[in-house]
């Protein structure tokens, strides 16, 4: 009878075991992680009695963890992106919240600098409005400097999120190298496994992942290797290894990522972080917040350069030539801090064409011989020629300017206008000083004789060049018998283009200039237009202009500016912004459509893997009851077998 005892006990142990284990899975079925359990029973081996072999009773082989792999790691890939994509989302809308606002955008600073442009215009001898011309130009480039803040607000919590981001990283592989520790020394049976500390070790690495993109790969002892990027180890074994955070070699503002080894730090490229909020706030840095402030800032520059150059083609109040209205936008220069100590590299990067700057930053790079810079945007190179310089350079409307010894190797980062909205800033003081007249002046002798008039003229940027600005009134005198005119400066090439455009004729300095009714006359910077039929003799005098308080010429110029395809050669101000605007908006929708579509997808993954893993309490409850009546048989069995027990003893009296 002691064998029916003893099956009656083995059922009533597995019955017990059975119902911990349902009670367990019932009290963990809300914990983050948690795969359900199963007590998995077995035959123990019979007893051969001769005619037969007689059961023994039963054991729980197993406590079983419902995973699967494949599944885990779809939920690991989905809860990745979503991430990824949560996190852009978050931080570009942001900056689309902030370019969106009307009151606050650019487009209305733009619109009233250029009304105060047009409205000095109107009244040029007035002070006071050229006061207000200036007093919106102010304002303008507040504007630009409170976007450029807002920008360095975002990037500051960037750096300081990226932080956070990274110390939770290593806290995470730290404690899953724990977990690593202890479950390798509890897994001497591979059929009898800690499942609540693989529970907790599974969950860290979601944890981890939903940090940065892992990938998860089995170790010795039941312990895992978590990798990160191309390969970059987060643990091994019982191993941790760290990130930390550092600055880029060539900008001590820009946060980086290194990878921590043998108390060496190895800066890891950007492009290793692809998913979870890590990579979403790199891809947000290089496709949202730089562009964003580096499209801001070329059309700063543009603004600023443009707006100069033809504010020096004028004369203020007082007659003199206008100077810079806004103060030069100089480039950032970033040394590498790796370059060598000999090195006297110096350069000094200056915007001078607002047509011709790019949104791009650049690496300029020291091989021996050649300095050669090359744009990040596109690779293309523009080696600096001669080196040493005997004058600058104009690079994509960047002027160099580089002096110094530089060493083999050496490198630096020029940044033409990541700085350009917040440096923003109005040079001139004097409302006196705008220069809103041209500095020449055409005129006719009341001598002359025939139908031909002269046009007021403009001049351009060759004006400025030395030897071309008129001291003294230059006549030129028209001869009938071989239709040309003569009296153009000596030395000046003049160049002729047909009315309406049309192929133009150059005639070299001293050869007679045929006369063609509205053709367009060039020289020295200067262009004018003789219209009608002038008679033998007659004069057309072009001079410096004396008197220009009530000449608004280069203030119509100014003006024009605000519907010239400045930024870049091919938008206005205000539709460079506006496509800096759209390309913000389309990358906010293009993420928030990526994410709802990665929730969808995390939905999924769960969802398949909760089939499998999840605690469904229904069920649990069918197996509390077949538990519990399995309990209550396997008791009975052992109370029969006492009974019979007793019977034997009371024949035996």
């Amino acid at each position: 009878m002691s064998s029916l005892l003893s099956i009656g006990q083995s059922g009533l142990l597995a019955a017990q075991v059975g119902l911990a284990t349902t009670s367990h899975n019932i009290t963990n079925a809300n914990v983050p992680g948690y795969h359900r359990q199963v007590a998995v029973q077995s035959t123990t081996p019979g007893e051969n009695t001769g005619v037969g072999f007689i059961g023994t009773g039963t054991e729980v082989a197993q406590i079983k963890r419902y995973y699967d792999d494949f599944l885990n790691k779809r939920v690991l890939n989905a809860e990745s992106s979503q991430s990824a994509y949560t996190e852009y989302y978050t931080q570009i809308s942001q900056i689309d919240n902030m370019l969106a606002d009307t009151t606050t955008g650019l487009s209305p600073a733009l619109q009233d600098f250029f009304k105060g442009v047009q409205d000095a215009n109107s009244n040029p001898s007035s002070v006071a409005s050229r006061q207000a011309m200036l007093s919106s130009a102010e304002s303008l480039a507040s504007r630009f400097q409170g976007m450029a803040g807002r920008l360095n607000e975002l990037r500051d919590g960037f750096n300081s999120k990226t932080t956070s981001i990274v110390n939770e990283i290593n806290t995470y592989a730290s404690r899953i190298a724990d977990l690593n520790n202890e479950i390798a020394g509890l897994s001497i049976d591979k059929l009898r496994l800690p499942n609540d500390l693989l529970d907790q070790r599974d969950q860290l690495i979601s944890e981890l992942n939903k940090r940065v993109k892992v990938t998860v790969m089995p170790g010795d002892n039941s312990m895992l290797n978590v990798s990160i990027g191309t390969g970059q180890p987060m643990v091994v074994g019982n191993k941790p290894f760290e990130l930390t955070v550092t600055t880029s070699p060539t900008d001590v503002s820009r946060l980086a990522i290194g990878y921590k080894t043998a108390n060496q730090i190895a800066a890891l490229p950007e492009s290793t972080f692809t998913g979870g909020s890590l990579g979403g706030l790199m891809e947000f840095r290089n496709t949202a917040l730089d562009q964003a402030g580096n499209r801001l800032g070329q059309i700063a520059a543009s603004l600023a350069a443009t707006f100069n150059s033809q504010h020096q083609l004028g004369i203020d109040l007082k007659g003199a030539p206008g100077g810079n209205f806004f103060n030069d936008i100089k480039a950032v220069v970033g040394y590498d801090k790796r370059n060598s100590i000999s090195s006297t590299l110096d350069i000094q990067a200056v915007i001078k064409d607002g047509t011709q700057v790019t949104a791009s930053n650049y690496d300029m790079n020291f091989d021996g011989t050649n300095l050669v810079l090359t744009r990040a945007s596109d690779g293309k190179q523009t080696t600096i020629t001669p080196f040493p310089q005997t004058g600058p350079q104009m690079i994509d409307g960047v002027e160099y300017t580089i002096t110094g010894v530089p060493a083999n190797g050496d490198h630096a980062e020029i940044r033409p206008v990541a700085q350009a909205a917040s440096s923003l800033s109005v040079a001139l003081k004097d409302a006196s000083k705008i220069a809103l007249a041209a500095p020449i002046a055409t005129s006719m002798p009341t001598t002359n004789t025939g139908t031909g008039k002269i046009d007021p003229g403009s001049v351009d940027a060759a004006y400025l060049l030395p030897g071309n600005a008129l001291t003294a009134p230059l006549p030129l005198t028209y001869d009938s018998t071989a239709n040309t005119l003569s009296g153009f400066p000596a030395g000046q090439d003049v160049t002729v283009t047909p009315p309406g455009g049309g192929t133009p004729t150059t005639y070299p300095a001293g050869t007679p200039v045929p006369f063609t009714d509205g053709a367009k006359i060039s020289f020295g910077g200067i262009s004018v237009s003789i219209t009608g039929k002038p008679a033998n003799g007659d004069q057309f005098v072009i001079g410096p202009n004396v008197n220009g308080v009530g000449d608004n010429r280069n203030g119509v110029a100014l003006a024009g500016l605000q519907s010239k395809n400045v930024v870049g050669g091919t938008a206005t101000f205000q539709s460079g912004y506006a496509q800096m605007v759209n390309y913000v908006g389309n990358k906010t929708r293009e993420s928030q459509i990526s994410m709802d579509a990665s929730d969808g997808a995390v939905e999924q993954a769960m969802k398949a893997q909760q089939q499998l893993s999840g605690v469904n309490l229904d069920e649990e409850a069918a197996n509390l009851l077949r538990y519990q009546q399995a309990y209550q048989a396997s008791g009975k069995v052992m109370q029969t077998a006492s009974q019979l027990f007793d019977v034997l003893l009371s024949l035996g009296r």
